[in-house]
């Protein structure tokens, strides 16, 4: 569309502040930017005063693209409303779970597997904020090398629960994580299924094998949440097909699509350096015959979140644009 895009951004929590600025900064082409919630109201975001409105159908009325995002617009709103919003001409991106692994939605990491988005039915899911980092430094290794089993350890930044979150690590609140954040580790995020994982650890496991096309992978993941505002680290044990080369490594590394590698082996980058960063950042590489250990961290709100959407967004662009 020459004149732009009308997109409708559900949610005003910290995802939906960050897929406002990730719209502006990447100059996506909009003809107009709605912002809903539960609630109407006045609302600043990224510097910019919106006038909320109520996330209901007819809100959608006109939309092109509809982002679900933050903890307004997360669990379940997409399901109560995603239909509405399609059967009135949107498509929605969802930054929830719910729709992630439907084999009729596509998950959807740009730089892994963009042309999955051509196959959707009104509706892209985008992943999980640890599966997100982990996959955009999987996907080139899988591509040079194939991949027999990866194993990770995720330190989660408190801003992936949302304001109450943040709130938990600076003023003490006690009601959002089953045991004090400020000065610990929490090895436990989200509910702990019957196998003894828990939904964060599933979630990686299943989002991982969705997005590589490798179904059957096998993925051993431990989640643990640390006092830190923002930006996920992770530390990931990674056995490919076939030996491998230090120096075959750091050179598929320093090409990777959406990666920010120095090229140094010994480099590690850390969440404070992420933090409002959209790229995903490796470092700490080792190599061993056929294992690949190295360390990832990036921005949750940005590459874990708004960042992916609004690429998943460019992508339906580019699509339409070669029809």
């Amino acid at each position: 569309m020459q004149e732009g895009y009308t997109v409708a951004v559900v949610g005003a929590g910290l995802v939906g502040e960050r897929l406002v600025a990730e719209l502006r900064r990447r100059e996506f082409p909009l003809k107009e930017l709605r912002v809903l919630a539960r609630s109407a109201r006045t609302a600043e975001l990224d510097g910019e005063t919106f006038e909320v409105g109520v996330a209901e159908p007819e809100a959608f009325e006109g939309v092109d693209i509809a982002f679900f995002a933050g903890t307004e617009g997360e669990k379940g709103a997409a399901v109560q409303l995603a239909p509405e919003a399609i059967s009135r001409g949107a498509i929605v991106i969802d930054n929830g779970s719910d729709f992630r692994l439907d084999p009729e939605v596509p998950l959807v990491v740009p730089e892994v597997n963009a042309e999955a988005v051509e196959a959707h039915k009104g509706l892209i899911a985008n992943g999980n904020c640890s599966t997100i980092q982990m996959v955009v430094t999987l996907a080139p290794i899988a591509r040079e090398f194939g991949l027999k089993k990866v194993v990770v350890s995720t330190y989660q930044a408190v801003s992936g629960s949302g304001r109450s979150g943040v709130e938990a690590l600076e003023n003490g609140r006690e009601d959002v994580y089953p045991k004090p954040i400020l000065g610990n580790a929490i090895p436990l995020i989200g509910g702990v299924g019957e196998d003894g994982y828990t939904t964060e650890e599933t979630k990686m496991r299943e989002e991982t094998r969705k997005i590589l096309s490798l179904p059957d992978l096998p993925v051993f993941a431990t989640a643990v949440r640390i006092p830190v505002h923002t930006g996920h680290s992770e530390s990931v044990y990674i056995e490919t097909e076939r030996d491998v080369s230090l120096e075959e490594v750091l050179e598929v590394l320093r090409t990777a699509p959406g990666v920010k590698f120095s090229g140094d082996a010994a480099d590690f980058p850390t969440p404070l350096e992420a933090a409002g960063e959209p790229g995903t950042f490796v470092g700490r590489v080792r190599v061993e015959g056929n294992v690949i250990s190295l360390w990832c961290v990036a921005d949750n709100l940005l590459k874990g979140a708004a960042t992916n959407a609004v690429q998943i967004a460019e992508s339906l662009v580019g699509a339409a644009a070669r029809v």
